[in-house]
């Protein structure tokens, strides 16, 4: 019958203390016993994910008597670093060193001396997983976003492409929830990010929303004050670099021409019925007003329109027929509303331009954000020397 020493492993996380697999043993005539028996232990360790998944841990395993003080039971240490010829490599981590210390320590319960033999175990995660599952898709997920903002709002799918944006981060956050480790005491590097990429992405869609509205003002609407005109239309353009094309000279036809066009429409569009009660109303003013002989030879001076036209006719004693004064009519209503109209293009498209100005600030905004969010993931465990 061989006396087992109760050498049992201290911070012990299944509950079996005791060597279960018994072996035989070498005696030899020296008096020493040699016993080896085979043992899998499970120990604890305090994690620290601060930087995961580039994280280090410093595990350790403590070896001694349970109830011998060190004058009954010393400890030897065989070596000073651990033998991992029979290591299987994990998957999952990798040892960076593995050393042990013989120790002796007092408790406050006892007078005796109590010898362990502790091993340090420095082992770091393996991030190529994390890599490929959870850091590139987020990075390209925040590329995603900035291209929110070098989408033109005219195209009418901005909010669309946020808003798949934020639904593909939220389905891969719940399929990442297991992966992250769980823990209250620190948030994980990569935790961090998740959030940053969420706060990023929930940004610009409100952002997003506040460009539409810039984007679709109009003069009916807003008016434009005149700091947005300085600011937005003057100095911030030029300081992004954009340059807005001017407008053509002679791309469009006169406004006299349009006239002419639109007169010209007046009097070969009316109806048959109408243009005869307008000829036979026309003849009887006619033949009513002593200035009839005037029509003849009556004449205006070349390139008058309007009202120009009109103060003409009347300046020089000429009365207009019921026809042509309809006529007169409905071109200054045709150029009333042509003025009109460009007008309110234009205040259209300054406000459009607007909404494109804010849309670039917040484009490089974003990608400064971005770069330096991305820097922020991977300078701390690189300073710290884990990667």
């Amino acid at each position: 019958m061989i006396w087992i020493p109760d050498i049992v492993l201290y911070n012990n996380a299944d509950g079996e203390f005791a060597v279960t697999h018994m072996t035989k043993a070498h005696l030899f005539s020296t008096g020493t016993v040699h016993w080896v028996p085979p043992a899998i232990y499970k120990s604890s360790c305090s994690i620290d994910v601060t930087f995961f998944p580039f994280d280090q841990q410093n595990c350790k395993m403590k070896f001694g008597s349970w109830t011998y003080d060190k004058a009954k039971i010393d400890l030897e240490q065989m070596e000073q670093t651990v033998d991992l010829k029979d290591y299987w490599e994990s998957g999952e981590w990798a040892i960076i060193n593995a050393t042990g210390t013989y120790n002796t320590k007092k408790y406050d319960c006892c007078a005796e001396i109590y010898p362990d033999v502790t091993y340090y175990f420095v082992i770091r995660r393996l991030p190529l997983f994390y890599t490929i599952n959870l850091i590139i898709p987020c990075l390209l997920i925040s590329c995603l976003t900035v291209l929110v903002f070098y989408l033109p709002s005219d195209c009418g799918e901005k909010i669309t492409l946020c808003i798949s944006v934020l639904l593909s981060l939220t389905v891969f956050l719940l399929l990442i929830t297991e992966i992250i480790p769980s823990t209250s005491l620190v948030i994980p590097l990569i935790g961090e990010y998740l959030l940053f990429t969420m706060i990023f992405v929930t940004l610009s869609i409100v952002i997003t929303v506040f460009v539409l509205n810039v984007h679709h003002r109009s003069p009916s609407t807003h008016n434009m004050p005149q700091w947005v005109r300085a600011a937005f239309l003057g100095c911030v353009p030029r300081w992004l670099l954009m340059n807005r094309p001017l407008p053509p000279l002679e791309l469009h036809e006169p406004l006299d021409l349009k006239l002419r066009a639109s007169y010209h429409w007046l009097e070969t569009n009316m109806d048959a019925e109408k243009r005869e009660d307008e000829e036979e109303e026309e003849d009887r003013w006619m033949s009513s007003s002593p200035m009839g002989v005037l029509r003849s030879h009556g004449g205006l001076h070349q390139g008058a329109s309007g009202p120009e036209a009109e103060a003409q006719l009347q300046k020089g004693g000429l009365l207009l027929s019921p026809r042509m004064q309809k006529a007169l009519e409905g071109v200054h209503y045709i150029a009333d509303h042509l003025r009109s109209e460009d007008a309110d293009c234009s205040v259209k498209e300054d406000w459009k331009y607007v909404a494109m100005v804010i849309d670039r600030i917040f484009l490089w905004l974003f990608i400064i954000v971005c770069f330096l969010g991305t820097v922020g993931l991977f300078l701390p465990p690189f300073l710290a020397g884990m990667i």
